[in-house]
């Protein structure tokens, strides 16, 4: 094998693969005898990089295909990166290439006995660990509504690198000792879940140096990609089989580091020289995807955080449109402009498919759904359901259905045990038996069965309950239906169900209904809201070039867009009031440059004087971001009349 440090006698396939590189591309490439640190603006090809090394580090005999272990955080990553070596060269048989957890456990498989499990053990899923912290729970007499919260407090504890013996967890917590139980039980089943796989391969290096010498010497060259997202595990992980830096090379952008709120340590990446103090820093700065006055404003903003690395992305394209920043009254009028402005850019032939919606939170969406739908305006919501399609919406839905018409056996169906209170399949049984059987609805069959004891006590106090509560709203026609909706949230339990679990999956599910009790108000009655929401439902689908994408800011990232709305951009909106009360401002303007930096041509910002929150009119201040922006790169636009006007 050749030392690596020189590029002299590269090969003509090695020499056609670089023609393609710009300076700063070519530098990152063929650097390979120092720890080295791509950092990677928005749009400056590091995918690129990352093939064109590997494939010129096999090309020039530097190592063999399984001297190469290549890390990346999706599976789609790594498909992508494998699809691209294959056009670079044929040579890449026994590549260690794949996700952390996709590599670990392969390395694990070789060496599970070392620490007490069977090679044919089982990866358990997020679902598969909810189900055993249930099970737990329920021997330990704790609510199950806990579930999701323990779970995912486990979850942050093995990013973290803590485990179920270490001195850092509070073992007397009622969580450390669910995570105790928890290790145990899926122990005793031959099982490990994803955390499980970085945390046993690190015990297994800790403990037995011959096996981490192994693989030291195993892999000449590591290659890390997206670094500024990994955890504490990743990071100590890849120390472990890098503890000097020789060989390995991570690419990444610190301005890009969005997801602490699953375990990303953005200080991974910032200490990196310290890690490696003779390490080797690369900037990839020139950009092929924007315009000139996008990233203008994009480099100008994200200057404006203190713990960053450093740098200006560029572009050798003409300048474009200007960063267009929009004022509007409220949600309504912003939501107006939006769809407006895309019927415009879709006459000057923009694709549908080519224009996003980028916004902070899932229960923004709202507004822009129904007034594209009003418009005729064909939409997707990217990574997520559209927001009647939701489970926690289809749920008070269901409840309105019923209270409105109480044949409604498929809605009766849905809620009758929604949240849980006992009505199980033994007494679903009897109401299907009896309603086939008189040829009536499910209510009306539960209503008789109520009336016999056919029931067991505590299931008859259930659904007297429940048949008491769409009875007693039924009757109620002076209520407007936010408060029929306020009541059905509140008297079953719902609200304070998702408010105990305390994840960041229920305080969406919160948000989402929330903002259904805003959209109720714009119906007089229940039955107009109905066959509203059944036009919604049966909504003609279209083929993905021909939607418009509506997106969470946090799910754009690695897409790209001719044209992109960044909307409400006010303080509490955007940045969110959960990093304003955490103080991570600096996390929340780097999700403001990934969303700039999805755009091609054209961006619009938008921000309303009043927006109505969670059920009550909010006069937020515009963000902050707004003012951080550059006055040489956005255009205010002056005029956009208020409905009516």
């Amino acid at each position: 094998m050749q030392q690596a440090g020189t590029i002299k006698g590269i090969n003509s396939e090695s020499n056609d693969m670089l023609g393609f590189l710009n300076a700063e591309q070519y530098e990152a490439v063929v650097t390979l005898d120092k720890a080295l640190l791509v950092l990677s603006g928005a749009g400056t090809g590091k995918t690129k990089v990352l093939t064109t090394k590997i494939a010129y580090i096999i090309e020039n005999g530097y190592a063999f295909p399984s001297q190469i272990l290549a890390v990346t955080f999706s599976n789609r990553a790594a498909r992508e990166m494998r699809e691209r070596l294959f056009n670079l060269t044929n040579n890449v048989d026994g590549i260690w290439l794949g996700t952390f957890h996709a590599v670990c456990a392969r390395i694990l498989k070789y060496h599970a006995d070392l620490v007490g499990i069977s090679r044919e053990f089982t990866i358990i899923d997020a679902d598969d660990q909810l189900k055993i912290i249930k099970q737990i729970l329920k021997e330990v007499n704790i609510d199950k509504k806990n579930a999701s919260s323990i779970a995912s407090k486990i979850s942050r504890w093995k990013d973290k690198g803590i485990t179920a013996k270490d001195s850092r967890l509070d073992a007397t917590s009622r969580e450390g000792k669910i995570y105790k139980i928890y290790q145990e039980r899926i122990a005793s089943y031959d099982s490990v879940d994803f955390g499980d796989l970085l945390l046993y391969v690190i015990e297994i290096f800790q403990k037995h140096p011959d096996v981490l010498q192994k693989y030291r010497g195993k892999f000449r060259y590591i290659l890390v990609d997206e670094y500024q997202d990994t955890n504490m595990s990743q990071y100590m992980w890849l120390r472990m089989l890098s503890p000097l830096g020789q060989g390995i090379c991570c690419v990444g952008d610190d301005d890009q580091a969005i997801y602490s709120w699953r375990g990303a340590e953005v200080g991974n990446i910032l200490r990196f020289e310290k890690d490696f103090p003779d390490a080797k820093i690369v900037r990839l700065e020139r950009n092929y995807r924007s315009k000139g006055h996008i990233l203008g404003a994009a480099s100008f903003l994200i200057s404006h955080n203190e713990n960053r690395l450093g740098k200006v992305i560029w572009t050798e394209t003409d300048q474009g449109e200007k960063v267009m920043v929009q004022r509007t009254y409220n949600g309504f009028e912003e939501a107006r402009f939006v769809a407006e402005t895309i019927r415009a850019l879709h006459q000057k032939d923009i694709k549908y498919g080519e224009i996003a919606i980028l916004m902070r939170a899932g229960f923004q969406s709202r507004e822009f759904e129904e007034r594209f739908m009003a418009y005729g305006l064909p939409y997707r919501v990217v990574g997520g359901l559209k927001f009647y399609e939701r489970q926690e919406i289809k749920d008070i839905v269901a409840y309105l259905r019923l209270i409105y018409q109480t044949n409604d056996s498929l809605a009766f169906e849905r809620v009758v045990n929604v949240p849980k209170r006992g009505i199980g399949a033994s007494a679903m049984a009897k109401f299907y038996a009896l309603s086939r059987e008189k040829n009536i609805s499910l209510y009306c069959a539960a209503q008789e069965i109520l009336k016999t004891g056919a029931l067991r006590p505590s299931v008859k106090i259930a659904l007297q309950e429940f048949l008491e509560l769409i009875e007693s709203l039924r009757l109620r026609k002076d209520l407007r239906l936010t408060e029929i909706a306020e009541t059905v949230l509140n008297r079953t339990g719902y609200f304070s169900a998702l408010n105990q679990e305390q994840t960041l999956e229920s305080q969406g599910k919160i948000e989402n209904l929330k903002e259904l009790l805003i959209a109720l108000e714009n119906f007089e009655d229940l039955a107009t809201f109905i066959e509203h929401i059944s036009l919604v439902v049966d909504s003609p689908k279209n083929s993905l070039d021909e939607v418009i994408n509506i997106i969470t800011l946090h799910s754009a990232k690695g897409l790209e867009f001719e044209a992109i709305f960044l909307v409400g951009w006010e303080e509490g909106v955007f940045p969110h009031n959960l990093s304003l009360k955490e103080e991570n401002v600096e996390e929340e303007r780097r999700l403001a440059y990934v969303g700039i930096t999805r755009a091609k041509k054209y961006a619009f910002i938008s921000y309303a004087l009043n927006r109505k929150i969670f059920n009550q009119w909010l006069s937020n201040s515009p963000s902050r971001f707004l003012s951080e922006l550059p006055n040489d790169h956005i255009c205010h636009i002056k005029h956009f009349p208020r409905p009516g006007g």
